[in-house]
């Protein structure tokens, strides 16, 4: 009897023994199957392949909007809205993802100079992957301080005749025609600009 149940308690074993491993067998295959999720360096791979260029892209300005706080809206910083317009002049679809480099420039586009500090980012409107085919057209909202809130003594204030444009990922900028009070004193902020978004920012711009 003894016997009998040393003999049928080690094939007990043997059966709880194969079934564990079983089922830890089952549970890795089913792991090793579990679905793959791209990690930031394959998504941020993504984003850089077919890159609009500055020999492909037009940048240019469209409408002006002044800005006004109201007594409901006291934060809302006072000055004028442009939008920085980027048309695909391309033959090709390429792509747009970020903030551009915005700054006031005097001079000759080859030796001139930048006019005080960089356009600062206005992180209130997230950046977004835009995809331009050829002929469509992409934009960036620039804000402008107004003169009132410029201290002409305090920033040294000047006209600056353009903007320099440098797309994100780019070494090679845009120059974009303007006229704007511009302070020539670096470390002082006196515009801000938007990531990029899909579509003009002009309502109704349909290219010809």
């Amino acid at each position: 009897m003894g016997l009998a149940v040393t003999k049928y308690g080690h094939i007990a074993w043997r059966v709880i023994a194969v079934v564990a491993f079983t089922g830890t067998a089952a549970l890795a295959v089913t792991l090793s199957r579990a679905p793959v999720r791209p990690d930031h360096a394959a998504l941020s791979s993504n984003l850089t392949q077919n890159l609009c260029t500055a020999p492909g892209l037009e940048a240019w300005l469209g409408l002006a909007q002044a800005a006004e706080p109201t007594t409901a809206d006291r934060l809302k910083p006072s000055g004028t809205y442009y939008t920085l317009e980027f048309t695909n002049v391309s033959a090709r679809v390429c792509r747009l993802y970020g903030y551009p480099d915005v700054s006031a420039y005097a001079g000759d586009q080859l030796g001139g100079t930048q006019i005080g500090s960089a356009a600062a980012r206005d992180t209130s409107v997230r950046p977004r992957p835009v995809t331009l085919a050829p002929g469509q057209t992409a934009h960036a909202v620039l804000l402008v301080a107004s003169t009132m809130t410029l201290k002409p003594t305090s920033c040294a204030l000047v006209t600056a005749p353009e903007l320099r444009v440098m797309l994100p990922d780019q070494v090679r900028p845009e120059f974009v025609p303007i006229q704007l009070s511009a302070c020539s004193r670096k470390g002082l902020e006196f515009m801000r600009v938007q990531a990029i978004q899909p579509r003009p920012g002009i309502p109704g711009f349909r290219v010809p």
